[in-house]
């Protein structure tokens, strides 16, 4: 059963990547991966997924916040892990057979940055044209407003677009090796 979801998660990351090398610029702002997070739908750009991965315990970092899990030896890059549920607060947080580990890619300047964040499953693979993806409300929500891009309507439910350059900042993390102090 391991094998058959670790094959299963191996082709979604192969045409994740096929996707990426196939577009034309004409498409590039129009194909999101959405997944699921404490029973709400999220999604970022296909170009900022590197690779999807099984869940699998990360090497634990002493003094880390409690939505950092620890980071995971991706090919020689050691690549910090962010649990998604435990960052937006949500109240349950099952690792479960879907369960899987993004691997999320941010350019800041010249270097860019890699970040696994984990979710409760990928849902899908989809085309929206940015002019459709509407502002985020400002009355209350369970996500930092710092972390949304934008919501979006896809097959008659919302999906919240999540702003990378905010979320994989190390100046949000609360963490004491960051110089930002603990709240």
């Amino acid at each position: 059963m391991a094998a058959d979801i670790q094959d299963i998660l191996n082709e979604q990351s192969q045409n994740i990547a096929s996707l990426n090398r196939d577009m034309t610029d004409e498409d590039k702002g129009s194909q999101f991966l959405s997944f699921d997070i404490g029973g709400e739908e999220f999604a970022v750009n296909i170009l900022s997924v590197q690779e999807i991965r099984g869940w699998e315990n990360p090497t634990f970092l002493p003094n880390s916040p409690v939505y950092i899990k620890g980071v995971l030896n991706l090919r020689g890059t050691i690549v910090p892990v962010m649990d998604l549920r435990n960052r937006f607060q949500f109240k349950r947080a099952d690792y479960l057979d879907t369960t899987v580990i993004i691997i999320l890619k941010y350019k800041n300047g010249e270097k860019e940055r890699l970040m696994g964040c984990v979710v409760d499953g990928v849902s899908d693979v989809f085309n929206m044209e940015e002019s459709n993806i509407g502002d985020v409300p400002s009355y209350g929500s369970g996500v930092d407003s710092r972390f949304t891009a934008g919501v979006m309507t896809v097959s008659d439910h919302a999906v919240t677009l999540l702003e990378l350059s905010n979320l994989l900042s190390l100046d949000l993390i609360k963490h004491p090796y960051t110089g930002v102090a603990n709240a």
